[in-house]
């Protein structure tokens, strides 16, 4: 059998196993069946983006993400704040297991992957430097009907689709904000960069003071592109 011939027949038996299992005639643990929901209690896996983005354009199905995750949130109608900036599919996200210094408007799949970073990225990386959980986040804000810097394309922000984060405080009061503590080789700096990392693989895009001076004092995180992080 030819190398071509061969593909073509695993990509057939790969269809027919993927039908199969949308069909319900083969059973699957949910985490890894592409059709159930996204549970962000459970770790990340291959196909945790795909799941990620069936949520932008299924009310019902971001409000079963939602459900697993440790957020208090209120679901806020379609609406254009702005004229040009429609939100849509979005939540008013008030807290969770940490706090915010205020609630913030996000689109479900931001407001997905926010819960999974918090649960499987921000509080390890604490856990492992500090030994102690991130108990607040200061951030600058999500909506902002505006175009990128320096640019005509209109910016995640004009549909609540990203989060500028700048400060984490730990249990027993210690600051650490992406401003003062991001240069040197202290826990502080080797926090921020566990952060970085992790809202790597939470968001589509995160970008912080890498990127350019802009993001010296936060790191931006989107659900927007096909993937960066800087």
């Amino acid at each position: 059998m030819t190398f071509g011939r061969f593909f073509l027949l695993l990509l057939v038996l790969l269809a027919g196993f993927a039908l199969a299992v949308r069909q319900e005639l083969i059973e699957v643990p949910p985490r890894w069946n592409p059709w159930a929901p996204l549970d962000i209690r459970e770790p990340p896996n291959l196909l945790t983006p795909l799941k990620l983005r069936r949520l932008q354009q299924d009310r019902t199905l971001c409000e079963q993400a939602l459900a697993t995750a440790p957020l208090r949130y209120a679901a806020v109608p379609d609406s254009t704040p702005e004229p040009g900036c429609p939100v849509e599919n979005s939540v008013r996200v008030q807290g969770s297991d940490v706090r915010f210094n205020g609630p913030f408007l996000a689109t479900c799949p931001l407001a997905a992957a926010y819960a999974m970073f918090e649960l499987h990225g921000l509080q390890p990386a604490a856990q492992a430097v500090f030994g102690q959980p991130v108990v607040r986040i200061d951030h600058f804000g999500s909506f902002a009907c505006r175009n990128i810097a320096r640019s005509n394309r209109r910016s995640q922000h004009a549909s609540a689709n990203a989060l500028d984060m700048a400060g984490f405080h730990l249990k027993d009061g210690t600051r650490i904000t992406v401003a003062r503590d991001w240069q040197g080789d202290g826990d502080k700096a080797r926090f921020l960069r566990l952060v970085r990392d992790a809202a790597c693989d939470a968001f589509n895009v995160t970008l912080g003071p890498e990127y350019n001076a802009a993001h010296h004092d936060h790191f931006h995180v989107d659900m927007g592109g096909f993937g960066m992080c800087r």
